[in-house]
């Protein structure tokens, strides 16, 4: 069974890119950023080329939810 994150766990990705950058405030991390931490996390197991905008606006969305 694949345990590994997806583009579609907006939550457990916010809450990973939260404890790897916490200095970061995620209001003003660009998309181009975002999509290389995300790539960067251990737990990420998605295809690259599959993280448009939407995907990007949603995990931006929940972890400046997270971090608040």
């Amino acid at each position: 069974m694949d345990m590994g994150l997806k583009w579609t766990d907006s939550l457990a990705i916010a809450a990973a890119l939260n404890q790897a950058h916490p200095e970061a405030d995620p209001k003003y991390v660009n998309f181009v950023e975002l999509r290389q931490w995300i790539l960067e996390l251990s737990e990420f197991d998605d295809d690259p080329g599959q993280g448009g905008e939407k995907a990007l606006e949603a995990i931006q969305l929940a972890w400046i939810e997270e971090s608040v």
